[in-house]
């Protein structure tokens, strides 16, 4: 009986693991925001954690939820951070090699689109 409850326990923590693993995050969609001069672009995260912004450069990179944040590492070396506080969001960009503890770069709200 002890073998059969702890298969029954393991089964169902898989399962809502599975389930966990699929639900859809806040933060995924296309986030406005603005870049270092007040320029406005717009951050796409989706679910596969892949992420591009509309500026310039093409800005593509990979994110993932950590905490009441999405930290996006892109592919120019740049981190940017969309957190939620309390009823809004706010992202953050830190330039290449800077440390997610330092004063960011730049910092402007964020909001969702999609």
């Amino acid at each position: 009986m002890r073998k059969t409850a702890k298969a029954a326990v393991t089964a169902t923590c898989a399962v809502v693991t599975s389930i966990a693993a699929l639900a859809a995050s806040a933060f995924e969609g296309v986030w406005k925001v603005k870049d270092t001069t007040g320029h406005p672009f717009e951050i796409t995260l989706s679910s596969d954690g892949a992420a591009k912004a509309t500026r310039g450069e093409g800005m593509t990179g990979t994110w993932k939820e950590e905490g009441n944040s999405a930290v996006i590492t892109w592919n120019t070396g740049w981190t940017t951070k969309i957190t939620k506080e309390g009823d809004r969001y706010i992202k953050a960009a830190y330039g290449k090699g800077q440390s997610l503890t330092a004063t960011p770069t730049n910092t402007s709200e964020a909001e969702k689109a999609e």
